[in-house]
């Protein structure tokens, strides 16, 4: 909480100082003043705040004065200096060069203030050089250079060109702006050189006066030893104080030596350099200390002249250079600076990241107006990209790049961009990736040029989760669908169905069923490169439990289209197994789906038809054979079918009223003992009784007459000698003989069907079995007919 109301203390006092300062001032009609970002000029009396400017949001700067900081001073004091500051800035608005600080609206008085707009600043030196608690702020040594060397630049132009002598050059008369160029300011002390007869030029001034504040004249701590001493003022005034600056630059704000007020030490300190008896230099780097003490040179004449300064060692490594040719970009032709962002990606790793985002980044989106050379920029651009934060990448770079996404010439833009795309879409927020970043992916599957259309459907499914379903369905599908069937490059074609395949995931079960299974059989490719991406969309689609292919989907389309490809004369081994594969798993998914489905149907047709007496008993009889075991009865035959059963049924239910056999395993085990053969010759068989076989027309029986329970008659048949009698009795036994003609005898059997197995198979008179052997008549019984007589 008290972070809180730390906060909101600090924005309602900077917000209660803009409004009670620059209310009634000229500047407020036409710009807003935001947040104060610094103080610069004669002892920091400006306050400097970013703004913009209403009428076309141009980002600005507004440097303002407020009258009541001068109200400690004397009337005098305070009119001298309100002068100076005026004229100050009169001045500056009158120069035009690159590194002097440009004035977007001029001066301006109101009663309390004066105030007045320029380019965008960032700071100004003397803020930087003593901020101590920011250490983003602290210099690198390249910026320390390329800023000198502006200084030197802007010197230079003010002495051959202007004729001016700055005569102040100082940190709070160096500002430094938003791309981190040093600009000269402060032009509150300069001269304009007057010309002589003979060409030359003489600048006149008043001596420096120790009764006069200091606010009134120029800082001793930086001016030159000769102006004390001889009152001399000539623009080698300027080389001293640029010496000393940097002196300053490199050891944190302190100057040599440091007077304040103290005119008579200044005089001191003049007369000792004058002797050649220079302060120490601390915190310079080695090979600048000579040329640093060429500046600081008693003699004026003797001083090292600026554009030889420039040309030192100290100023001509890579990254100086490199900036240096950038802020003399605008005089080279499109061939040459095509060469050097050719080759600026190799400087760029090496430079600090700061000085690339705020010294190099500005230059490279100028260039951006200039649609030949985009090809040449824009990979310089995204790797500054690489190396920023998102906000960095917001602020900075993306806001350059919308304009640029929608170009379409030259094609090469669309290929750099694919290239760096998952770096657009890292540091992209969401939103404008729907609004810029597809409608630039759109283009490119739609361009002519296969290598960008193989890099776009590569990027497409690591963003898919960012692209809503409608976008996919009626904007991405088609295009990727499209462009399969159009292009007649293999490599596209398998490209697009990998990209699908890859978007299956983010796609609905009828989408896929509906758009994407199809579109397969549409491709007239039989390559097997694409056959192979196409079996991949079938696996993906049939293991993924949420697209899981319908069974009516593989039996009417998929399988149908996959047999052909087996075919395919180009396929290899592995290619072969691989499609086979394939359909033998969906051969399974439909054999076993398609049983469940049938098994459960006539599970339902079960459960809702009414059952009868007969359908039990049927199943009954059904588990009873199945429950036994084939081990424990030789004659067991294999269950019949339930279509059987019912025959079955039918014949049993004729003798249900009979008594259940209970000694049946006894008589079979009798009968696999005794000699299943029956002798021709059958005599004194005993009562009988004549079988009824269903299935066959026999004569109706006695409703009174019971198979099983019949009263034993006297045997009719006694003859030892009538063979066929005894034959034709023996084949009313067998079910598959018929019924016995008319006339013909019946051999009976016992009225107990338990009675001993010998006395009912073995015939009555033996002595003729040799002769029945050699019958072709004899019938033997078989296992079936005993087992259909048990029956």
């Amino acid at each position: 909480m008290e972070v809180f109301n730390k906060f909101y203390s600090s924005v309602s006092s900077t917000v209660s100082q803009l409004s009670g300062v620059l209310p009634g001032n000229p500047v407020t009609r036409e710009f807003e003043a935001t947040a104060l970002i610094g103080t610069a000029g004669l002892g920091l009396l400006w306050k400097v705040y970013s703004g913009f400017k209403k009428s076309t949001k141009q980002e600005v700067s507004i440097f303002v004065l407020e009258k009541k900081q001068l109200d400690r001073f004397s009337k005098d004091e305070k009119d001298n200096m309100l002068e100076i500051l005026k004229r100050g800035v009169q001045q500056l608005t009158k120069i035009r060069h690159p590194h002097v600080l440009t004035v977007q609206h001029p001066l301006e008085e109101s009663r309390e203030s004066l105030a007045f707009a320029t380019e965008p600043v960032y700071s100004s030196l003397s803020n930087v050089l003593t901020d101590n608690v920011r250490s983003e702020k602290k210099l690198f040594d390249i910026e320390i250079k390329h800023g000198i060397l502006q200084v030197i630049e802007a010197l230079k132009f003010l002495h051959s060109d202007a004729k001016i002598v700055h005569r102040n050059l100082t940190p709070e008369s160096i500002i430094i702006n938003k791309q981190r160029s040093w600009k000269l300011f402060g032009f509150d002390f300069c001269l304009a050189g007057q010309c002589k007869t003979d060409g030359t030029y003489h600048w006149v001034h008043t001596e420096y006066s120790s009764s006069a504040h200091v606010f009134t004249q120029p800082s001793l701590d930086y001016m030159a030893p000769e102006v004390a001493l001889n009152s001399s003022v000539t623009p080698e005034n300027d080389l001293f104080s640029l010496g000393v600056l940097i002196h300053s630059a490199f050891s944190g704000g302190k100057p040599l030596r440091v007077f304040s007020t103290d005119y008579s030490a200044f005089r001191r300190y003049a007369t000792e350099i004058n002797q050649g008896k220079l302060p120490r230099l601390q915190n310079i780097p080695a090979e600048l200390t000579e040329n640093l003490k060429g500046l600081l040179h008693a003699s004026p004449t003797h001083r090292i002249k600026l554009h030889e300064l420039a040309q030192t060692p100290f100023f001509q490594d890579v990254g100086v250079r490199t900036l240096n040719y950038l802020d003399s970009l605008y005089q080279w032709d499109n061939l040459q600076k095509s060469k050097f962002y050719k080759g600026l990606p190799e400087i760029l790793p090496t430079l600090p990241h700061r000085v690339n985002l705020h010294c190099i980044l500005p230059y490279l989106v100028k260039e951006f107006i200039n649609s030949p050379m985009v090809p040449f920029v824009l990979p310089n651009v995204l790797l500054i990209a690489e190396t920023s934060t998102q906000k960095e990448y917001v602020e900075h770079i993306f806001p350059h790049l919308k304009p640029i996404m929608k170009l379409q010439d030259p094609i090469q833009i669309l290929l750099i961009f694919m290239q760096k795309m998952s770096l657009l879409l890292k540091l992209t927020p969401a939103d404008d990736i729907k609004q810029h970043v597809l409608p630039l992916l759109w283009r490119s599957l739609e361009c002519d040029m296969p290598q960008i259309q193989e890099l776009c459907l590569n990027i497409l499914p690591t963003f898919s989760s960012l692209i809503d379903y409608n976008a996919t369905k009626n904007a991405l599908l088609p295009r990727i669908k499209k462009l399969c069937l159009g292009s007649q490059n293999v490599s596209v074609k398998v490209n697009c169905l990998v990209c699908i395949g890859k978007l299956l995931e983010n796609l609905d079960k009828w989408l896929v069923l509906d758009e994407v299974l199809p579109f397969l059989s549409q491709i007239p490719s039989r390559e097997p490169a694409v056959i192979m991406a196409s079996i991949g969309i079938y696996k993906i689609a049939l293991g993924n439990a949420k697209l899981g292919i319908t069974k009516e989907v593989m039996a009417t389309k998929a399988i149908p289209f996959l047999m052909p490809l087996c075919i395919e004369n180009g396929l290899t081994v592995a290619q072969f197994n691989c499609i086979v594969s394939l359909i033998k798993d969906m051969v399974s998914h439909v054999e076993k789906e398609q049983r469940e489905k049938l098994e459960q149907l006539n599970t339902i047709q079960k459960d809702n038809r009414p059952i009868d007496a007969a359908d039990i008993l049927t199943n009954e009889l059904y588990k009873s054979n199945s429950s036994s075991s084939p081990k424990d009865d030789m004659f067991s035959v294999p269950t019949p079918p339930k279509a059987t059963n019912v025959l079955k049924l039918k014949n049993e239910q004729k003798i249900s009223s009979q008594p259940a056999i209970s000694s049946k395993p006894d008589l079979l085990t009798s009968l696999m003992n005794a000699n299943l053969e029956i002798k021709p010759k059958v005599t004194n068989l005993g009562h009988s009784q004549q079988l009824s076989y269903g299935n066959y027309n026999q004569p109706t029986p006695n409703p009174n007459h019971n198979m099983w329970n019949t009263k034993q008659q006297p045997s009719a048949y006694h003859s030892q000698n009538n063979n066929n009698d005894v034959l034709d009795s023996m084949s009313s036994l067998d079910a598959f003989l018929g019924p016995p003609l008319p006339g013909q005898k019946v051999v009976s059997y016992p009225t107990d069907p338990f009675a001993s197995s010998t006395s009912l198979l073995q015939p009555q008179n033996s002595g003729n079995m040799s002769a029945a052997k050699n019958n072709k008549n004899s019938v033997q019984l078989s296992q079936q007919d005993i087992l259909n007589f048990l029956n």
